[in-house]
C-alpha cells in the first residue's frame, strides 16, 4: 500500500513535530487527540514552526500555506484514523495507553494500514501483539524537535513483515529523515545507552559528587557534549526520563537500571524540568 494518509495520535510536543515533517512532505495529516483546546495549540505551534523556516529562507510563505492546509485535526480515533494509510501514535508513554489506542485502530483502521508507534521504549511486540495484525505494526521513534533532529529508530517488532520495515525505512528517507534499523529490546539503543547515562548523572548529584551545573559542565567538555545530561533530562521531561528508567528496569531485571531515587522525588514534587519551568534547573 503506498501512504498518502497519514494520522498522527497525540498532539503533544511530539505528535505535533511528527504531524509538521509529515505534512511539510507533502502528505495529508490527521491530527488526533481528545483535547481540542491541545490540538488548536499544536497547530498554532506547527504554524509558528515554519514562520520561523520562512523568515530564515528555509521554506516560502506559499510552502508554509501548503504544509498547513494537508494538516486536519480530530478529537475522534474512528473518524480521524478509518481512511489512513499509517497511523503514528504518539501518546505518553503508558502501555495500558496504548493498548487501547492500539485495539481502537485495530478496529476502525483497514487490514492494510500500518500502524506505527513513537514509543521511546515500549516493547514494539507487546503493543502489537493487542492487535490481529502484528505483522503491520512497527516502531517509529522520532526526536525532539522531530522538524530539526534527522534520527528515527525504526523497531522491527518479533513479528513486523519485512515489508513494512522496508515501506517505513523509504517513508523516513522521503521526510528527510535518516532511518536505522533495531530490534525490540527495552529502550532500543538510543534510551538503552541515553537513559542510564542520564540516571547514573543524577546519582551524582543525589550522592553530592558535583552540583547539577558541574555534572554538565565534565560531559560538555570533557566528551564533546553539545548539551549535558542532566540539562537534557530536563529538556526531554524528569517524568519521561523516569517513565523509560522503570521500562527499562523492568525489561531487564537488572538493578542497574534502578531509577535514582533524587529523579522520583522530583517527578513526585512535579519539578519535571523545562516543562513545569523547574527541574535541575530553573527556567
Amino acid at each position: 500500500m503506498q501512504v498518502n494518509k497519514v494520522s498522527v495520535i497525540g498532539a503533544g510536543t511530539m505528535g505535533n513535530g511528527i504531524a509538521h515533517v509529515f505534512a511539510q512532505s507533502g502528505y495529508n495529516v490527521t491530527l488526533i487527540d481528545v483535547n481540542p483546546e491541545q490540538l488548536d495549540k499544536a497547530t498554532a505551534t506547527i504554524d509558528k514552526n515554519l514562520a520561523r523556516m520562512v523568515k530564515k529562507e528555509k521554506i516560502s510563505e506559499s510552502d508554509k500555506e501548503a504544509t498547513m492546509s494537508r494538516i486536519s485535526t480530530a478529537t475522534d480515533i474512528g473518524s480521524g484514523a478509518k481512511d489512513a494509510d499509517l497511523v503514528v501514535e504518539a501518546v505518553n508513554e503508558q502501555f495500558d495507553l496504548k493498548k487501547k489506542i492500539f485495539q481502537q485502530l485495530d478496529e476502525v483502521t483497514s487490514d492494510d494500514t500500518i500502524l506505527a508507534s513513537n514509543t521511546s521504549s515500549i516493547s514494539i511486540t507487546k503493543i502489537a501483539a493487542v492487535t490481529s495484525r502484528p505483522e503491520k505494526v512497527i516502531g517509529m521513534h522520532f526526536f525532539n524537535p522531530v522538524p530539526v533532529m534527522k534520527l528515527v529508530e525504526v523497531v522491527n517488532g518479533l513479528d513486523t513483515a519485512k515489508e513494512v520495515t522496508e515501506q517505513i525505512t523509504k517513508l523516513s528517507e522521503n521526510l528527510g529523515k535518516s532511518p536505522v534499523p533495531v530490534n525490540d529490546y527495552p529502550g532500543f539503543v538510543s534510551n538503552r545507552v541515553l537513559m542510564p547515562m542520564i540516571n547514573e548523572a543524577i546519582f551524582s548529584v543525589y550522592e553530592g559528587v558535583a552540583e547539577p551545573e558541574h555534572v554538565d559542565e565534565v560531559m560538555k567538555l570533557g566528551m564533546a557534549h553539545p548539551m549535558g545530561p542532566l540539562r537534557l533530562a530536563d529538556f526531554i521531561g524528569l517524568d519521561v526520563c523516569l517513565d523509560i528508567m522503570r521500562v527499562l528496569h523492568e525489561g531487564f531485571g537488572d538493578p542497574r537500571y534502578r531509577p535514582c531515587p533524587l529523579l522520583i522525588k522530583m517527578v513526585d514534587a512535579s519539578k519535571l524540568g523545562d516543562k513545569t519551568g523547574e527541574g535541575f534547573y530553573k527556567y
